[in-house]
């Protein structure tokens, strides 16, 4: 359930893994899957899902997860804009849009703003940007952890109206994503080490995994005529919303930290894990709460993802030319390794 940003300190490079996601999504649009094959994308990307979460919670130190507990400020203004702001600001889309968006585009908006934070992404720009690295992975850990639970009961509740998850998504939910989580964390002892040693190596399943899933999302959202759909018109407005809500939280989550007196590499951090969304948890729970539903659900999530990281790729680079306390290369290293950094001193 890994985010991946650009593996280097200099955050102006671009990651190919977002134009493989733009590729995924013309290959479905020009070649869907169907009939037999798309069973077996489903049940491929069913065993993908899992063992994405299966990984995701062999890899998970508790070591890092205490190091960054006393953060409590950060963490409660992050899961506050993550589980709080965020939907209130969906819901709001749906009244103040000056272009309509179309049904499953403003649904679709509504779940992204339910997806929990990133967890790497969040981490290393946090890193490049000379921010709090321990208290990022943490509130980055703790969003996720706290969305297998969230996501699902809110957008029952928000999205009932329009394509609700049902008991069985929600069973699902724990059976395809909670339970291979709950098992890695449990084969942590035997594969912790292993997965350290060969994180490169084991890059490709993350991302091999998401690319499946929007695949065979994205190849059910073409036979709906999902892209008759998204017309022109629907798509700049959908661009419009997002830009709004980044913006608005980025400057809510600044506006929080300095009221909450955190100081500059906490405030950081927290308008970088709290602006940001998890494609790597969002697609697989739409996957699972929404079935075929899930291709035009996960358009806006997509969009967003590619926002976030332009704009937060952007500000991480202003902030780390701007004075800061402690440095920033140190923590971009460890933003890379999963490692945290040294704390700032004082």
């Amino acid at each position: 359930m890994t985010d991946h940003p650009t593996r280097t300190a200099r955050p102006r490079r671009l990651d190919p893994y977002l134009p493989a996601l733009a590729g995924a999504v013309a290959l479905a649009a020009l070649f869907p899957a169907s009939g037999p094959s798309a069973r077996f994308a489903g049940t491929a990307c069913d065993l993908a899902v899992a063992l994405l979460f299966l990984l995701y919670g062999a890899r998970l130190s508790t070591r890092e997860t205490l190091a960054g507990l006393r953060h409590l400020r950060l963490h409660g203004l992050v899961l506050a804009a993550t589980f709080g702001l965020f939907p209130l600001l969906g819901l709001a889309t749906a009244l103040l849009t000056p272009v309509p968006l179309t049904g499953p585009l403003q649904a679709g908006v509504l779940f992204l703003c339910l997806v929990p934070s990133t967890v790497q992404s969040s981490v290393a720009l946090t890193g490049a940007a000379g921010g709090d690295v321990p208290g990022a992975i943490c509130a980055g850990t703790y969003s996720s952890l706290a969305g297998l639970l969230l996501t699902p009961l809110l957008a029952a509740g928000v999205l009932g109206s329009h394509t609700g998850p049902s008991a069985d998504g929600l069973l699902r939910i724990g059976a395809q994503l909670l339970a291979p989580f709950l098992l890695g964390q449990a084969l942590r002892p035997w594969l912790g080490a292993l997965l350290t040693r060969h994180r490169r190596v084991l890059a490709p399943v993350d991302r091999g995994s998401i690319l499946l899933v929007v695949y065979t999302a994205f190849s059910a959202a073409t036979a709906q005529g999902v892209w008759s759909q998204a017309t022109l018109p629907a798509l700049l407005g959908l661009l419009a919303v997002l830009l709004a809500l980044l913006a608005t939280v980025l400057a809510a989550t600044r506006l929080g930290a300095r009221l909450l007196g955190l100081d500059r590499p906490a405030a950081v951090a927290a308008m970088l894990c709290g602006s940001q969304k998890s494609l790597a948890s969002g697609l697989p729970m739409a996957t699972v709460l929404f079935g075929p539903e899930a291709g035009a659900m996960v358009l806006p999530l997509m969009a967003y993802h590619q926002l976030q990281l332009l704009v937060g790729t952007a500000l991480a680079a202003h902030w780390a030319r701007a004075p800061a306390t402690g440095s920033p290369g140190v923590r971009a290293r460890a933003a890379l390794t999963d490692r945290p950094a040294p704390p700032t001193p004082g």
